[in-house]
């Protein structure tokens, strides 16, 4: 017989218990507690002898593998001693609030995306929708009208569930890394392809579509206040009207004042309103244009071209429209950035529970506008969107009042959606700001910033003021971050078996989306080209 430690907790004295000698070349991983219960020994205490040296046992901690939560469940810990369990209840507590023993940036709390984490799955619900629908998917139509009936359903249903695939990898890939957040795009693509790598791969996609986004939202939004001013004064504000441009500049001070709110979840109300007026009018797009008569001259044919070069950059245009519709995944990842995460609670789980509900809803928007515009105005649909349509065939058959309001919830959405999609660069300028002078900016300073990306997005939106053309070349150039690029970091960070299922799926949907991004620029690039830069959105007749 031989008396061994119990591997009590520090600072306590183990209590000897005679137990059985262990046959000589035999190791046994647990000790025996009074109680009889087996628990984990102490690390280097061999198979039938102690461990060297008596501090061996006084000086031992448990490790992770002690405070798992097998080890922490009330049938075991309410088995051990009582200043042990006391202990082990201590420390369980302490991981369930804490988390993964997470490793927080000080400087996370200074910028707008990381400074408030007390999101939920509502919050996740409102931003996932305001960022996910919007004004292109008035667009769609557009593309139906190219690729007809079959084409345009085949395409857009696949889209939908590969971009929903995607968004699950992003939602999963936050926390992949145990004690580490993924807090932005870029950092999740720094861990999955390389620091440098992953910084020119990611950060220019992410970037062009937020400021493609914020200068698209400047066009339609001053465009619709203009239309909105048409129809509620009619001839009586017609002696001095205001110019286009002067319509943009008066949308574009409108957004920096909203932007002046500080960070992320502080727009919350504002993505609730964003997305109550897209699904809204986006509703009210499609039944306006159904309960209409359609045009005598209606036909569902794909439009066609003078040649075959122009017939495939026109369908490789169309896919892009598609694909710039499903937009939002470079922000999936800084909206699960603003919930808590713990051991207990990890924010994977609000997120999932938001993000479905929002492409449910996505869902019941996009496919009745496309089906419901394209059967109403066939490819007679302007290249301007349904909206577009809805004045150009029926400005004198719908009542004023539910027309304006339809426009007026467009640029109440617009107002909406840029505070969202331009959050990730105003966190970009105060990353750099902080970084250089290792102190949060100053309310001065964070306003600048706003004020500066305002009127920058104000100057690109007037140098360049089309929305279909841009849609497609948009939908192109950032393809890989929706589509291509979560496959790919599900690889370089989770690892499946080669030749495995995910293994094939992921890499397929990889490889595909890049391909398609570079067919689908081509073609964006084409109808620029083609449309030489002209098109107007909205053009009353």
């Amino acid at each position: 017989m031989e008396e061994r430690g119990t591997g009590a907790a520090p600072g306590l004295e183990p209590e000897l218990v005679s137990i059985p000698a262990t046959p000589r070349g035999v190791s046994t991983p647990e000790t025996v507690t009074p109680t009889g219960q087996r628990s984990p020994r102490p690390p280097g205490t061999g198979g039938g002898a102690p461990a060297a040296g008596a501090n061996s046992a006084k000086s031992w901690t448990p490790t992770p593998a002690m405070v798992s939560p097998r080890f922490l469940s009330p049938s075991i810990s309410s088995a051990v001693g009582t200043p042990m369990k006391r202990v082990l209840v201590n420390l369980r507590g302490y991981l369930e609030e804490v988390g993964h023993l997470t490793k927080l940036n000080p400087q996370d709390a200074w910028l707008p995306i990381t400074e408030s984490r007390n999101g939920n799955a509502h919050y996740a619900a409102f931003h996932n929708l305001n960022a996910g629908i919007g004004f292109q998917a008035l667009l769609l139509p557009v593309a139906f009208a190219f690729l007809g009936w079959s084409w345009g359903m085949i395409a857009l249903t696949i889209a939908y569930f590969w971009q929903l695939y995607t968004l699950w990898i992003l939602v999963k890939l936050h926390e992949a890394v145990p004690g580490r957040r993924y807090n932005r795009y870029v950092e999740l693509a720094q861990a999955a392809f390389g620091e440098r790598l992953g910084v020119w791969l990611a950060l220019f996609p992410t970037v062009y579509l937020s400021a493609g986004t914020a200068t698209a939202l400047i066009l339609i939004g001053g465009e619709t206040m203009k239309l909105f001013f048409q129809i509620v004064c009619g001839s009586l504000c017609s002696s001095n009207p205001l110019s286009t441009v002067e319509w943009y500049l008066v949308f574009t001070i409108l957004c920096i004042v909203l932007s002046q709110l500080p960070n992320l979840n502080s727009i919350a109300g504002l993505s609730l309103i964003g997305a109550v007026t897209a699904i809204t009018y986006a509703t009210m797009a499609w039944v306006l244009s159904v309960s209409q008569e359609r045009p005598p001259s209606i036909s569902y044919q794909p439009l066609a071209s003078p040649s075959f070069g122009a017939t495939a950059f026109s369908i490789l245009n169309a896919l892009g429209i598609i694909a710039f519709a499903f937009r939002g995944h470079n922000l999936a990842l800084e909206i699960q950035a603003t919930m808590p995460s713990t051991f207990k609670h990890p924010a994977h789980v609000p997120m999932w529970r938001g993000a479905k509900v929002a492409y449910l809803l996505i869902a019941l928007c996009l496919f009745p506008v496309a089906i419901g515009g394209f059967w109403a105005y066939g490819n007679l649909m302007p290249a301007g969107g349904i909206l577009n349509a809805l004045y150009a065939f029926h400005s004198h058959d719908i009542p004023r009042g539910l027309l304006a309001t339809t426009f007026l919830l467009v640029v109440f959405n617009c107002l909406s959606s840029f505070q969202i999609y331009s959050m990730p660069v105003f966190d970009s300028f105060e990353a750099g700001y902080t970084s250089r002078t290792n102190r949060p900016c100053s309310i001065w300073v964070r306003s600048g910033f706003r004020v500066f990306y305002g009127f920058i997005s104000f100057f690109i939106g007037v140098a360049l003021p089309f929305l279909s053309s841009l849609a497609g070349l948009l939908g192109g150039l950032t393809l890989p971050v929706t589509f291509a690029y979560p496959c790919f970091m599900w690889i370089g960070i989770k690892k499946p078996q080669r030749f495995s299922f995910s293994w094939y799926l992921n890499w397929s949907l990889g490889i595909m989306g890049m391909a398609f991004s570079l067919a689908l620029s081509a073609g964006g690039v084409w109808s620029m080209v083609n449309s030489g830069l002209k098109l107007k959105f909205f053009k009353p007749n």
